[in-house]
């Protein structure tokens, strides 16, 4: 048994103190109680939580998940633990078909457990709109094809699509019948206020990195945002970097949507790394000032780490410590039916010690320290 002392522990809604955490590879109890045989690790003061999902991901450190390798995928694992990320989702692109195929493949053959747990597959495309492709390649944009993925539906845990775009309905209905633990989101897309909200009752039950590659909130037209903004029930993730979203609107999209709110990185090969030239789905893209993007100008992912998005988050916001580590943990966990994401008995020891600014002092997962600053 290993015990965690000394740290402001962050669980269900609240910040405790003057307690430790007990646990193995799950977590057996927080109590005030120190068996005197149990292996302490001192938090000296720093935070406790669930450790940290990311259900948009496509790299880091130099790789991508469509490289399709062990290795890409090993990288982006052992990356993430610095930022705190303990589960991701393995995010793909729109590219030729056998390009997908390949990194399906992969991600399925794949069980090493040096660092965090991939958790499954986030499919970004193909079947999206034409015309809001934003860093995907149009080339490869398909009709949705159930067959394509079929082989895969074990580890496809969520679908970025365009409900509007010929096929999608028949697509949505048939996935939501008979794959109902797979999470249907709409993005890039350039569906009406109306199109979106008819996707719902489809079964659409999220919505991909908020206002971007999607048709935007009008007075007029409220479109994609307006649909997901005036849903209970509809979660949605953005991506807190200040520069896909104006830090104006995390209030507002909070305020809004409260726990149907989640943060993700989106972020590409680049990140964690230095500023320079990478590729994202076999298009050119340069890093430059905190910002990725292809040499037409639009933005191509992220380089964002999940910390600094919950610190952009926090300095931006009203918002509590404990509501904002949900946006990355209880919330995610949740929508992917994960026994992870909250300090609970039985639960997965996946957890995080941070400091104030949100800087990684120490990553566990089952219960193992992975990372350490």
């Amino acid at each position: 048994m290993k015990a965690i002392i000394n740290a402001k522990i962050i669980t269900e809604g609240t910040i405790l103190t003057g307690y430790n955490l007990l646990y193995m590879k799950e977590i057996i109890s927080v109590t005030k109680e120190l068996p005197i045989w149990a292996e302490v690790i001192d938090a000296k003061g720093a935070y406790l939580s669930a450790g940290f999902i990311d259900l948009h991901i496509h790299g880091s450190n130099g790789a991508d998940v469509m490289d399709a390798t062990f290795e890409a995928l090993t990288t982006i694992s052992k990356s993430v633990l610095q930022t705190g990320t303990t589960s991701f989702l393995a995010t793909t692109m729109t590219m030729p078909k056998e390009d997908i195929v390949l990194a399906l493949e992969t991600i399925k053959q794949y069980t090493s457990k040096e660092g965090a747990n991939i958790v499954g597959v986030h499919l970004e495309g193909p079947f999206i709109h034409t015309k809001k492709y934003g860093a995907q390649n149009p080339l490869y944009i398909q009709k949705p094809n159930i067959e394509l993925i079929e082989p895969y539906m074990d580890i496809i845990k969520m679908i970025t699509l365009a409900p509007e775009v010929e096929g999608a309905e028949v697509f949505i209905k048939t996935l939501n019948k008979d794959y109902p633990k797979t999470v249907l989101s709409v993005g890039h897309s350039d569906a009406s206020y109306r199109e979106t909200k008819e996707s719902f009752e489809w079964g659409v039950s999220h919505a991909t990195h908020l206002f971007n590659a999607m048709s935007p909130l009008h007075h007029r037209e409220p479109g994609v945002v307006g649909a997901v903004l005036d849903s209970d029930e509809v979660t949605c993730e953005i991506i807190a970097d200040k520069i896909h979203i104006h830090p104006l609107f995390f209030n507002v999209i909070h305020k809004l949507k409260k726990e149907k709110l989640l943060l993700v990185t989106d972020a590409m090969r680049a990140g964690c790394m230095r500023c320079g030239t990478y590729d994202l789905g076999g298009q050119e893209v340069i890093v430059k000032e905190g910002e990725a993007r292809l040499l037409d100008g639009t933005l191509a992912g992220s380089v964002l780490m999940l910390n600094e998005a919950l610190r952009n988050f926090y300095e931006s916001t009203e918002i509590s410590l404990p509501e904002l580590i949900d946006m990355v943990t209880k919330i995610p966990a949740q929508k992917l039916g994960l026994n992870r994401g909250e300090l609970k008995e039985s639960y997965r020891a996946d957890m995080v010690l941070f400091d104030k600014k949100f800087n990684i002092l120490k990553t566990f997962v089952d219960g193992e320290v992975k990372f350490d600053a």
